[in-house]
């Protein structure tokens, strides 16, 4: 029997490419010649996982090892989970198809309190025990690390370690460790001590919590002598760590769907509300030379269009103006396009704005983050209106007329009249945005819930009640949009379930794991969350929520993460409280003078900002593509794990198949240039065929390339399953030749769909079909179904041995024709979810003219 590969049934589930892998920058390695296989984890969707940096940055990290094979996975959406349980497959790695229980080390990326139940599910799918105590010595080692990790108490049951902080290098420590402990043969817990000894590895087993009457923490016994405290890992200078130039390029379309360079790591603006403030300090900014290095081999490695500068405040960059200046005149004739992540108002000049619109306008959010003057002093947020004005005036008057702005409602101390302000601000960026421009600009104003962090100076805060929170919701969606403004809101019940687990305890394990099993998943989906399954959780395990969201907090009270920290000390964080409450502001420390904070040691861990050195001035601008235009016609097949590209993940797949190759290609005209490229087809999503034909336009700038090496540079740059096969130069205004017929065939052995049938029985099933008269079917065409007769369109149908059949197809003169799965269904009397599932390939287009 055929062993179940859940890739055959990919047809009944939504967004297939999810799950193929064989990305261009992927890596499989040889699993005979690795000592340790690492799985690489993010709860939540490929394509949110995908546009992770950090899993971006370890993944070359550990695969650089050659003796360490490092695979990804991600969490399947329901459709696919219901699918594997349901056929008992296991989940496994993207690359290798590795179970996950059968990996030396599971690690998560811990970026959001709301996907602990995807968690759960990833364990569970890959049949590795829940609970830490409950694995076995050949059990994969499961450790987390990101910003929850620096309170993972909710999960520390589900944990074996966890990592704090920076991990280029720790993770390599901690995968050496893995390897020496179980090749000495030693015991699960001696590897853990082995963790443990690691700067940054924090052991939850290795730790015993009591609590009061109360409910509050006690006590925190370390069960390890020397083994009191966890400090975060640092790593003091990250031009020092390898670059990560081969990102893993999805097929579908991500959530970030371009090349990411960290430019600065670290934020020391002290913005009372921000946790990540306070846990990636100090400031490490990479040198310029590093960055254009990065950026430039990046695009060539991956072919994108667009180059994201990530940081907390990419604005504060030291060199950002002179970085954006050098770059642009170097990428604008590539047609790269900058943007950059939300930006603090103050930070962005006319001069940075009028070179990032050269390639096309990414959009601009800017973040206030409070309405009023008297909020932002307690936030420490060191802007006044005028600089939001300001920017406001410089972005509009260049040409856009779009923009975001980004605030919190619920910080301590918020009136009324402090949300009303938030109304008031943006009806005066569109005032001045009409001005600048002479036309209306759109504001969307965007609004999310404060909620207090651990290591913040707000941490002893009470978060905002869910009535409370929806009456100041209420208040600025009837102002917001009774002026015409755009308003997005964060759902209540998420934010106060988030609160409930950033500041949470043990204690909260039981109801993560009660919530699984009631059916939770993807819980920060709006669409897949329930509050009321939350709730029910809640009150079957006796935990009362509000305790962890809605309490004040004296400040002498133990906190669940009294025993991890990030260097920020707790009499640093008492301080700004007190600070926040005078509405006393405290300075940036790189720029400014130290606040002892306590993270640095101002020799090894200390801010490291920039210096010009002068390597901007000396880049050179490109070169543009200004020659005539000449249009090729290129033959192509798209099969194996292809098959389940869409339409338009095939298109981006060829682009960036085109710029990586360094193809001349020409681009439109307009606000959003796009490439000249279009097919002669639309295969359905799940068909293989032989026979494509992809149309490019190209610059003859240097010379026309001839369409043979045109082919042989794609198919060097291409995923297998895509390849070329020739072609030929034809006229610019030649239109696309209609084809006339569509052979293909069926192949019937092995298929997962379950059709009992011999090869005897074949021929006989084929008479009965030509024996009918008509055969009529409902096509759904847009929004309606038309009931149509396939019947002539139906060129031939033949039995072609060894149970396959050939069929060929007639296209529909300006009506609705049907694809050959709707002529498999009613051949052999299959759903149209069944017959989805019989394999069949393209192998031929008969034109009117010929391509």
């Amino acid at each position: 029997m055929k062993e179940l590969d859940i890739k055959d049934y990919l047809p009944l589930v939504r967004k297939p490419s999810r799950y193929i892998g064989g990305e261009i920058n992927s890596i499989i390695k040889d699993l005979s010649k690795v000592k340790l296989t690492f799985g690489l984890g993010f709860p939540d969707a490929y394509e949110v996982g995908m546009s992770h940096l950090g899993m971006q940055i370890l993944y070359q990290i550990l695969n650089a090892r050659d003796e360490i094979a490092c695979e990804r996975v991600y969490a399947p959406w329901r459709d696919m989970e219901a699918l594997m349980r349901d056929k008992g497959a296991a989940l496994a790695t993207l690359e290798s198809s590795i179970p996950l229980n059968k990996l030396d080390i599971m690690g998560f990326s811990l970026q959001y309190e709301l996907s602990f139940t995807n968690i759960l599910a990833m364990l569970d799918l890959g049949g590795i025990p829940l609970a830490a105590k409950e694995r076995k010595q050949t059990d994969p080692f499961v450790i987390g690390g990101g910003p929850s990790a620096f309170n993972p108490e909710p999960i520390a049951e589900f944990f074996d370690a966890f990592l704090l902080g920076d991990g280029e290098s720790a993770v390599v420590e901690i995968a050496d460790a893995v390897m020496e402990g179980r090749a000495s043969g030693e015991e699960r817990g001696e590897i853990l001590k082995r963790l443990a000894a690691i700067q940054g590895v924090y052991v939850p087993s290795l730790f015993d919590v009591s609590y009061k009457a109360d409910g509050t923490v006690e006590r925190i016994t370390p069960l390890l002598d020397g083994y009191e405290k966890v400090s975060k890992r640092v790593e003091p200078d990250i031009n020092a760590l390898p670059l990560p130039v081969r990102p893993v390029v999805p097929f579908m379309e991500t959530i970030h769907d371009r090349v990411a360079v960290e430019i600065s790591r670290g934020c020391t603006r002290g913005c009372r509300f921000c946790q990540a403030g306070s846990i990636y300090r100090p400031v490490r900014e990479r040198t310029p030379e590093n960055i254009v290095r990065i950026i430039e081999e990046a695009l060539a490695n991956t072919g994108y269009d667009e180059v994201s500068l990530l940081s907390l405040s990419t604005g504060d960059y030291t060199l950002i103006e002179e970085l954006i200046c050098g770059l642009m005149p170097r990428l604008d004739p590539k047609r790269v396009a900058v943007s950059l992540p939300s930006l603090r108002v103050g930070t962005l000049s006319a001069r940075l704005a009028n070179e990032i619109k050269r390639v096309r306008k990414t959009g601009f959010t800017l973040a206030p983050e409070a309405g009023s003057e008297r909020l932002r002093q307690l936030i420490n947020k060191g802007i006044k209106e005028e600089d939001l004005h300001d920017a406001a005036r410089d972005v509009f008057s260049l040409g856009w007329n779009l923009m975001k702005l980004y605030f919190m409602i619920g910080l301590p101390t918020e009136t009324d009249a402090d949300v009303e302000e938030i109304v008031r601000l943006a009806e005066c960026v569109r005032r001045i945005g009409k001005e600048a421009s002479g036309r209306k600009p759109e504001i969307n104003v965007s609004v999310a819930s404060f909620i207090p962090k651990p290591y913040t100076p707000f941490q002893w805060e009470p978060q905002m009640t869910i009535e409370e929170c929806r009456r100041k919701q209420g208040m600025l969606r009837k102002r917001l949009l009774g002026q015409r403004l755009g308003y997005k809101w964060h759902d209540p019940e998420m934010s106060f379930l988030e609160g409930v687990f950033t500041r949470g305890d043990r204690r909260l394990s039981k109801v993560i794991l009660r919530a699984f099993e009631s059916g939770c998943r993807f819980d920060g989906w709006s669409e897949e969350f329930s509050f009321d399954a939350w709730m029910a959780a809640f009150r079957g395990e006796g935990v009362d929520p509000e305790f962890y969201a809605l309490r004040r907090r004296p400040f002498d009270e133990v906190f669940p993460w009294d025993h991890l920290t990030p260097g920020v000390t707790g009499e640093f964080l008492r301080k700004e409280y007190e600070n926040a409450i005078a509405l006393a502001g405290t300075p940036d420390c790189k720029v400014d003078r130290c606040t002892n904070c306590g993270v640095c040691d101002h020799k090894v861990i200390r801010n490291r900002p920039v210096e010009d050195d002068g390597f901007l001035s000396t880049l050179e601008e490109g070169r543009a593509m200004d020659g005539e235009s000449y249009r090729v016609a290129l033959g192509f097949s798209k099969t194996g794990r292809m098959r389940f590209l869409s339409h338009l993940e095939m298109i981006s797949a060829m682009v960036r198949a085109i710029r990586r190759a360094g193809l001349p290609i020409k681009y439109s005209q307009g606000f959003h240039p796009m490439p000249k490229i279009s097919f002669a087809s639309t295969l359905p999503v799940g068909m293989e065929s032989l026979d494509e034909t992809m149309y490019i336009e190209l610059d003859e700038t240097g010379g026309a390339l001839d369409p043979g090496d045109i082919a042989e540079r794609l198919n060097a740059t291409l995923p297998e399953g895509l390849k070329f096969s020739g072609g030929s130069v034809i006229p610019l205004k030649l239109s696309h030749p209609s084809a006339m017929m569509t052979e293909y065939m069926l192949f019937l052995k092995g298929n997962p769909a379950g059709l009992d049938i011999d090869i005897n029985g074949i021929d006989g099933i084929i008479r009965d079909f030509k024996d009918r008269d008509t055969i009529v079917v409902g096509i759904k065409k847009k929004d309606k179904v038309q009931d149509i007769d396939i019947k002539p369109f139906v060129a031939a149908l033949s039995h072609a041995g060894d149970m396959a059949v050939g069929l060929t197809l007639r296209s529909g003169d300006g009506g609705v024709a049907p694809r050959p799965s709707v002529v498999v269904a009613c051949l052999f009397n299959l759903s149209r979810d069944a017959s989805s599932l019989i394999p069949i390939t393209k192998t031929r287009a008969v034109y009117k003219t010929p391509i």
